[in-house]
C-alpha cells in the first residue's frame, strides 16, 4: 500500500482504477482515459494533485534566499499572488526538479514542486536554508490541492463554491494567485487550459471535492492529465528532464534568468559556460507520419546530424495521431524529417513547434 492523498476515498467511490505513482496510490482513471481528456479540452474535468509537495518559505531574507536557490529570478514577482515557474539546479546546471513559487507576502512565499521528487527537494532546500540563514522551511503535509481545468472550469467552480470567489479570483490573470478564507487559490495548471489550482485544508478535501462533482465536474487521472500537458508541450520531470539535463537542453531556457549578472543563483557558472560553448542538445516536437504509437526511449535518428531520443511520446486524442517530444542534437531544424525505431520497424516523423494543441486546436500545419 502507498501513500494516500485525502481524496483517496473519493477515488475509489467513485471506480477509479487506481497505481502507484512515485509512491501515492493515485487515480489513473474513472473509466476511459480518452473520454476525461476530451471533457477538459471541450468542457473541464478535476484531478487530485494532492500529491504535490507544498512548502512555505518565511522570513526575513526569504527572497534573497529564493534569488540564490532558483534560475528564475523571483525579483519578477512584484505583485502579491502572482506566480513564476522556475527549475531548481544543482551545482552543474542540472535540474533537480521543476516548480512554481508564489509571491505570498513581503516574507511568505510558497512553492509547489513534485511529488516523486520530494525528499531530495526537501533534503537540497533545507541544506541551503541552513547555510544561508533567516528562512524556515514548512513542509504542508496539512494541505491538499484540486486542479480544474478547461474552458468551462471556473464558472463551475463558481458554481460549487459560491459567487464570492468569482467576484475575488474573476479578474485574477493567468499565473496569479489570491487567497480567499482557507483557500489559495491559482490560475496555473498543467493541462493548457484555463482553471484554477487550488490549495485548501486537507480536511476539507473531501467534501470540495463532492461539492465540484455536485456542479458537473467530473473527475480525471494521471492518464488524461499525461496526455493534456504533452499536447500543451509541457516538460515532466523524470522524463523529459532531470539532473543530467540543463534547462537550456530542455526548452526552458525561458526559464533562466541571467540577468541582472550579479545575481549568484546555484548552478549559472555551469549554464553560462555551456551557452558560451554551445548547447549540444535541443527538446523538438515529432508528429508520427507513419502507423503506430510513439512511446518514451525510442530512438530517433537525424540524417546528417546524429541520433536522439523521445522523451515523452503518446496518441493524442485531440490531433488523432501521435506526438512526442524528443532530445535530438542541436542542428535539427523545424520541418525536417527524422526516423524513429518503433520496435525496430522504422517510421518517419516530423520535427515541430511545441504546444501542439492550443484551445483545443492544432497549433501546426
Amino acid at each position: 500500500m502507498g501513500l494516500r492523498t485525502p481524496l483517496y476515498d473519493n477515488h475509489v467511490k467513485m471506480g477509479a482504477k487506481m497505481v502507484d505513482f512515485g509512491g501515492w496510490d493515485m487515480p489513473l482513471h474513472y473509466g476511459s482515459q480518452i473520454e476525461e481528456h476530451r471533457k477538459v479540452r471541450a468542457d473541464c474535468g478535476m484531478f487530485d494533485v494532492s500529491h504535490m509537495n507544498v512548502v512555505d518559505l518565511k522570513g526575513a531574507g526569504v527572497r534573497d534566499f529564493l534569488k540564490l536557490l532558483l534560475a528564475n529570478n523571483v525579483d519578477k514577482l512584484k505583485t502579491q499572488g502572482r506566480a513564476l515557474y522556475s527549475c531548481l539546479l544543482n551545482t552543474k546546471g542540472g535540474v533537480i526538479d521543476d516548480l512554481i513559487v508564489y509571491f505570498m507576502d513581503a516574507q511568505w512565499f510558497r512553492i509547489v514542486a513534485n511529488a516523486a521528487t520530494r525528499e531530495k527537494d526537501m533534503a537540497w532546500i533545507g541544506t541551503a536554508a541552513r547555510e544561508f540563514g533567516e528562512v524556515k522551511v514548512v513542509q504542508r503535509d496539512d494541505l491538499a490541492m484540486i486542479a480544474v481545468q478547461g474552458p468551462n472550469a471556473k464558472e463551475k467552480v463558481y458554481r460549487a463554491l459560491g459567487e464570492q470567489l468569482r467576484g475575488l479570483a474573476g479578474e485574477i490573470k493567468p499565473f496569479h494567485s489570491v487567497t480567499v478564507g482557507a483557500l489559495h487559490v491559482a490560475t496555473t495548471g498543467y493541462t493548457g487550459e484555463d482553471g484554477f489550482e487550488i490549495v485548501l485544508p486537507a480536511t476539507a478535501a473531501a467534501f470540495t471535492w463532492q461539492m465540484l462533482h455536485e456542479a458537473g465536474v467530473p473527475p480525471c487521472g494521471l492518464g488524461a492529465r499525461d496526455t493534456l500537458r504533452l499536447e500543451a508541450g509541457m516538460n515532466l520531470y523524470g522524463a523529459d528532464m532531470d539532473e543530467t539535463t540543463t534547462p537550456l537542453e530542455t526548452g526552458l531556457a525561458w526559464t533562466v534568468a541571467l540577468e541582472p549578472a550579479d545575481r549568484k543563483f546555484i548552478g549559472r557558472e555551469a549554464l553560462e559556460k555551456q551557452n558560451a560553448a554551445g548547447v549540444p542538445r535541443q527538446l523538438v516536437g515529432l508528429v508520427l507520419e507513419d502507423k503506430g504509437v510513439l512511446r518514451n526511449h525510442q530512438k530517433v535518428t537525424c540524417d546528417g546530424a546524429g541520433e536522439g531520443e523521445i522523451t515523452s511520446g503518446t496518441f493524442s486524442p485531440t490531433l488523432d495521431m501521435s506526438i512526442a517530444l524528443a532530445r535530438v542534437p542541436a542542428a535539427v531544424g523545424i520541418g525536417e524529417r527524422c526516423t524513429v525505431d518503433l520496435r525496430g520497424r522504422p517510421a518517419s516523423v516530423r520535427v515541430v513547434k511545441y504546444p501542439f494543441v492550443r484551445n483545443g486546436k492544432s497549433c501546426f500545419g
